[in-house]
């Protein structure tokens, strides 16, 4: 097992519970749908806040030897996977144990993240949807000044951007009781249609 003091470095605790278009998948084009901007209670607003400020590095530590054999097959797995899309190896490497680590400390599924990474951005570091939505997870630029700096820059890289996204994520799961579907689709700004989450679904199966 993980050793859940190495990803949840406090932030996220505090929040409750933290517990047919293939075309879609493969698209050079960043997704048009985005997050919408929402009023947020003080205490959610901090808690994201807290979120998004925690600087830890994305280093995973392991328990014991057996947990750590099991993080590095599913690297070199993940890693033949993305080869295609990411030649260099390690760039490759520094992607994926970012994406573990960021799911792991939002406490969400890593294929998952993979799925709606591939979908919104098809792991394009510098992807801009028409709805002005940036980076792998397209993110958009309120969120920035929602719970960042108001620097929206900041969500081309790579850490960043996919710290803002799990903690996006992991909040609209939390404010839609544990319904996937229904959080991928407010993460898409479509909730309640199928096509989006049906398209994340679709390709976390790719990354299991």
């Amino acid at each position: 097992m993980l050793n859940r003091r190495s990803v949840f470095f406090g932030g996220l605790g505090s929040l409750s519970p933290w517990v047919g278009l293939a075309s879609l998948f493969f698209s050079k084009q960043a997704t048009a749908g985005a997050q919408a901007e929402e009023p947020l209670i003080d205490s959610v607003r901090t808690a994201l806040s807290s979120a998004i400020a925690n600087h830890a590095p994305p280093v995973p530590e392991f328990p014991d030897t057996e947990s750590r054999l099991v993080y590095l097959r599913w690297l070199g797995a993940m890693s033949e996977r993305l080869r295609t899309r990411k030649p260099d190896w390690d760039v490759r490497k520094e992607f994926l144990q970012t994406v573990w680590y960021e799911s792991k400390r939002a406490g969400l599924d890593v294929s998952l993240v993979l799925g709606l990474i591939q979908v919104e951005s098809n792991f394009r570091k510098f992807a801009v949807s028409s709805a002005g939505a940036r980076g792998y997870m397209q993110v958009m630029p309120f969120w920035t000044r929602v719970l960042g700096d108001g620097d929206a820059g900041k969500l081309f890289h790579m850490q960043t951007n996919l710290r803002f996204g799990c903690v996006i994520l992991r909040h609209y799961m939390d404010r839609e009781g544990g319904d996937l579907f229904m959080a991928l689709g407010r993460y898409n700004g479509s909730r309640g249609k199928a096509p989006y989450p049906d398209a994340v679904l679709g390709a976390r199966k790719l990354w299991a």
